[in-house]
């Protein structure tokens, strides 16, 4: 009587369900790929037929060909190694994310400078190189703007050297 190795199978067989899930995971990042902007895209390091599809998707209009067009990106996927695509976007996310946060705390940083005046203390404590004479003039001039809603030249020049100073 023959005896079969059924580990052997069992280790090769991928259920239906596996394989659709896996293809749609393929797919949704395709379609994480094609929102990107083409600035981020140059970034990626991707196989040319996969870059010219998803620099074709950023044309397509019509709903039910950019429908279609996602699912050939979704078949190019399946044949490229998706781990280094998958790392290198969601770095891309992360610096954005690291850019924002920051952004907001630049953003923080100014509106507490223009509504207290003990924030230039605490701000100075923190930043010890910071100019505190061309931050006191900026944040008079910043608060002239407001009062006069003028253009907000004060302003911007205020959140450009709390960008620089809040690295």
């Amino acid at each position: 009587m023959a005896r079969y190795d059924n580990s052997a199978m069992q280790e090769e067989f991928v259920s239906k369900t596996k394989r659709k899930q896996e293809m749609h995971a393929l797919q949704a990042l395709g379609v994480a790929l094609v929102e990107l902007p083409l600035s981020q895209l140059d970034v990626l390091v991707l196989p040319e037929p996969l870059a010219v599809a998803i620099r074709e998707a950023h044309r397509i209009t019509s709903h039910e060909g950019r429908r279609r067009h996602l699912q050939y990106i979704g078949k190019l996927m399946r044949s490229v190694d998706a781990e280094p695509i998958r790392n290198a976007l969601e770095e891309l996310q992360g610096r954005a994310a690291s850019a924002r946060a920051r952004h907001r705390r630049v953003e923080q940083w100014r509106e507490r400078l223009l509504g207290d005046d003990d924030a230039l203390t605490e701000f100075a404590r923190e930043h010890a190189q910071a100019d505190l004479q061309a931050l006191r003039t900026l944040i008079r001039n910043a608060r002239k703007e407001i009062a006069a809603k003028r253009e907000p030249h004060a302003q911007r020049a205020l959140f450009r050297i709390l960008r620089e100073r809040c690295r």
